[in-house]
């Protein structure tokens, strides 16, 4: 299945997928609904735990049948076992019950392939290529709708655009809650403030929490108020029922949006329409997406912000535009008016005046913008009473009353007085009576000017806390030492203030506890509850450091280092002065692949094998003990392998200079090409044969041991007695046997004669001189003398000749008998007539014969047939043996006409052919 699911992915995600995408997981569980249980559940060691305990359960329907139970009790009651099921309807249960535990399978592994982002897993530079090509793909889709209403300019989707980049960078999305990532088939929540997304599960918990602990710690009937609860990262408050509770796309109109690999992570696929801010009256056209909406694309019609221009056709994002004409405004100074450009609203007028102060004494020049200023002087004027002066720094308007032309009391305030303001109010003398600072006692001296004294009476005072009590002064405050054991409201640390009286103040302390990152501790004042996010962010570098993803902190160990497009920067480990090109990569650098072109030792080239200063050679091991000891050394270390032997090639001629050959440069020199030496002897006529070697004087060529070999004159047989010599060899001396030219005689002759004659003498020393015993073609012996060659055909014997029927016969020279013919006469014709009709008169005998025998075979047939009735079995025997000797003897007598009779012709008319000839 596993197979079969891969390949109708493969087909899913090379088709383009609309909004209603999830038509492609609908097909790949068709694909795949059709295959076995145990084609899903794997084969061997590798098949699912859950499937075997299913298959270990027995069938709900055995479970299910109470005739079974009662059966296995071995009651005595017999029980009617339920009927069975037609076996049609049995095998279309199972049947639908694995088409559904197929389709079951085929999800979880759908929903584990788009559980994660490409971006996760491992790949190589191709996979990398075509993860960037795909993403390119759903970012056009996406923003497809805008960029048609812009003719492509893509500068108001910057901020857009990297929130909808970071759902494909690895480790970009993260839940700030649980510090997890964030993957495309996991429920999730989106803030409308800051756009952070957070596991569903997470967020729920983080506002019911919230709520919980505000309510526990202000609320005196504890649950009764709506408290909001805030994001854990921007801080931005939510109501209570806020609080989400279903899976939705960003914008909102879909519920549990189905993971689609051609459509943006938790994205509906449909067109945004949320409204866009500043509202504008539209909405937006993204796909449905994360982060904020991108500004207004709109072409609106608008005037200048003066309004004296003709409307002009705009961008509703950016419809504010100026017609670069004086605004001519007049400016809140009254004086004068504005020389800006077209704007909005006119700022303060720039220019500088000459103004009074507030009362009028000086005059300075100032911005017009801020006409009202005070001159720091005392006014100074005459108040209402006429005998003091206005203490009030520069003022406007009517100066203020007498202070003292009020009513007024003695200094305790009990006797009221209507002296002149010029006067002094004296002491009344009675008792002060004014409360002093403890507000339980008075003042006990005369009335007075100025404070009273401190109160100096004991007391019986309480505590704070009110655990003791004790005399002392009224203005001290009795603090015992006890420390309060109560807890503060962060629930973690007490009190332990002296004398506490019970409301304890809040934990001043730092909460100190480390975060979800691992990283930081807590900076906040100690509270209950979940700490906030660590607010720490980190970047996440490239090997280079060019490309950085910025990642919240706890993430970045395990966070993948952000792909980068920037060739690698890594110096190199090797020799060579750079390294090959090759994109920025996390971890060691590839091995070199470059040549060595290191020179090589004993000669002038270069190496020319791959890099060979750092390879990988296994270790040598030592032989452990046991699974308990730990190899001491890595199996693979990297070394510095020397150059390999110069394998260049260098035209070398061998020892005996019978080649030339190539020979690898360690090994240049001469050589023995195997071959024979060929090098000639010191006898001219022979060579070395010995394997083609180096000449000089501890290693000559071999001494000839072999005997003359020189060529011998024509038709001498022998060879040189001499052994290899130089120059001529030695006239022959030895006899020759040899047969005569009729090859009937053996004659011996001299070998350097024989040699050295002529041909025509040749001739006659090698016959006998005796008749050539041959025959000719015609059968006669020839009448030469011994020669050689063919004889002659003319052959001088006399033969006989003879006519056809071989009764006249005449006498010629054989040479000459194919010349002459002799011819039958009349005689020889009448014999011939005479022996054709004997031949005849026979031949009719005999055919008269044979029908008389045929004639007597069909009467005896006749008899037979006639007889008829049954004949016993004795009769019947002897019949058979009689018509076998009956046919026995007809073939005897049947061999005896065809054979006897020719043959009796045949010796007739020899026997007249004889008498014939003898006759003539």
């Amino acid at each position: 299945m596993d197979y079969k699911c891969r390949h109708a992915l493969r087909r899913a995600a090379h088709v383009r997928q609309t909004p209603g995408s999830s038509a492609v997981t609908v097909r790949v569980l068709e694909a795949v609904a059709m295959e076995p249980a145990w084609r899903q559940q794997g084969r061997g060691r590798g098949r699912n735990q859950e499937a075997q305990v299913e298959r270990s359960r027995p069938p709900q329907k055995e479970r299910e049948r109470p005739g079974a139970a009662a059966a296995g009790r071995g009651g005595g009651t017999k029980t009617a076992s339920a009927p069975e099921p037609p076996h049609g309807v049995t095998v279309q249960s199972k049947f639908e019950e694995i088409r559904k535990s197929n389709q079951a399978a085929a999800q979880r592994l759908v929903e584990s392939h788009f559980s994660s982002s490409s971006s996760d897993e491992d790949e190589g530079i191709d996979g990398v290529d075509h993860e960037d090509g795909k993403r390119g793909k759903i970012l056009a889709s996406t923003f497809t709708t805008y960029t048609d209403q812009t003719d492509g300019d893509t500068t108001g989707l910057l901020r857009t655009g990297q929130y909808v980049s970071d759902l494909f960078q690895s480790g970009a999305l993260t839940c700030l809650i649980c510090i997890a990532s964030v993957r495309r088939t996991q429920a999730v929540w989106s803030c409308s403030s800051c756009f952070s997304l957070f596991h569903l599960p997470c967020i729920q918990k983080w506002a019911k929490d919230s709520v919980f602990l505000v309510s526990s710690v202000t609320d005196e009937d504890f649950g009764q108020k709506q408290h909001p609860w805030p994001c854990p990262k921007c801080r931005a408050e939510y109501a209570p029922g806020a609080t989400p509770h279903r899976y939705m796309c960003y914008c909102g109109k879909l519920q549990d949006p189905p993971a689609d690999p051609w459509l943006v992570p938790h994205s509906c696929g449909s067109i945004c329409q949320k409204e866009l801010k500043p509202a504008c009256g539209h909405t937006c056209l993204l796909l449905c997406h994360p982060g904020p909406c991108p500004p207004c694309p709109k072409m609106v019609s608008v005037s200048c912000m003066c309004g004296k221009a003709k409307p002009l056709p705009r961008r509703c994002s950016n419809k504010a535009w100026s017609c670069q004409r004086p605004c001519g405004k007049l400016l809140l100074c009254k004086q004068h008016t504005c020389s800006q450009p077209c704007h909005t609203e006119c700022s303060p007028c720039p220019r500088v005046s000459v103004q009074k102060c507030v009362c009028g004494r000086e005059k300075a020049e100032r911005p017009c913008a801020s006409p009202r200023w005070n001159c720091q002087q005392v006014c100074g004027s005459r108040l209402s009473c006429g005998n003091h002066t206005c203490e009030e720094v520069c003022h406007d308007g009517v100066c203020p009353p007498c202070p003292r032309s009020i009513s007024r009391t003695c200094p305790c305030g009990k006797t009221k007085s209507s002296l002149p303001c010029t006067e002094e109010v004296p002491p009344c003398g009675d008792t002060c009576d004014r409360r002093l600072a403890c507000q339980k006692h008075t003042c006990s001296m005369r009335c007075h000017r100025g404070s009273c004294e401190t109160c100096r009476q004991e007391v019986e005072k309480e505590c704070r806390c009110g655990r003791y009590r004790k005399l002392m002064p009224c203005h001290k405050e009795y603090l015992c030492d006890s420390k309060c054991p109560q807890t503060r409201n962060c629930q973690r640390h007490q009190c332990r203030r002296k004398c506490c009286p019970g409301n304890c103040p809040p934990c001043d302390q730092s909460c100190g506890r480390t975060l979800g990152c691992r990283n930081h501790k807590c900076p906040s004042v100690c509270h209950q509850g979940s700490c906030y996010p660590c607010p720490e962010s980190v970047e996440v570098r490239c090997a280079c450091g060019s490309t950085v993803l910025v990642v919240p902190c706890g993430r970045e160990k395990t966070t993948k280092p952000p792909r980068c497009k920037e060739t690698c920067r890594c110096p190199p480990s090797c020799h060579h002065p750079t390294r090959e090109a090759h994109r920025c990569h996390p971890g060691p650098c590839p091995p070199c692949k470059q040549a060595c072109l290191l020179p090589l030792p004993g000669c002038s080239h270069t190496c020319p094998r791959p890099c060979h200063d750092l390879v990988l050679v296994k270790s040598q091991q030592v032989h452990l003990a046991g699974p308990w000891e730990q190899p001491s050394e890595p199996a693979f270390v990297e070394k510095a392998l020397p150059c390999p032997p110069c394998q260049v090639p260098l035209p070398t001629a061998c020892f005996g200079e019978h080649e030339v050959s190539p020979v690898p440069c360690h090994r240049r020199g001469r050589f023995s090409c195997g071959r024979p030496c060929g090098r000639p002897l010191t006898c001219g006529n022979h060579t070395c044969s010995r394997e083609c070697h180096l000449v000089n004087d501890s290693n000559p060529c071999e001494v000839c041991e072999e005997g003359c070999s020189k060529p011998r004159p024509p038709g001498c047989p022998h060879s040189c007695p001499r052994p290899c010599h130089p120059g001529s060899c030695p006239p022959c001396s030895q006899m020759i046997r040899q047969r005569c030219h009729c090859k009937i005689s053996l004659l011996y002759l001299e070998c350097t004669k024989l040699t050295s004659v002529d041909e025509q003498t040749k001739v006659l020393l090698g016959s006998c001189n005796n008749q050539c015993p041959k025959e000719l073609s015609c059968g006669h012996r020839c009448k030469q003398v011994c020669h050689p060659g063919v004889c002659e055909e003319k052959c001088q014997q006399k033969v006989k000749l003879r006519c056809p029927c071989r009764r006249i016969k005449k006498e010629v020279l054989c040479s000459l008998s194919a010349q002459f013919a002799v011819e039958c006469d009349d005689v020889c014709r009448e014999q011939q007539r005479k022996i054709s009709q004997l031949k005849e008169a026979e031949q009719r005998a005999a055919q008269e014969e044979e029908q008389r025998k045929l004639q007597e075979e069909l009467e005896a047939f006749e008899k037979r047939q006639q007889r008829g009735g049954r004949r016993n079995k004795k009769r019947g025997r002897r019949e058979e043996v009689d018509d076998e000797q009956s046919e026995a003897r007809r073939w005897w007598r049947r061999c005896a006409a065809f054979v006897l009779v020719p043959l009796g012709g045949a010796l007739l008319s020899a026997a007249a052919y004889y008498y014939l000839q003898e006759s003539g």
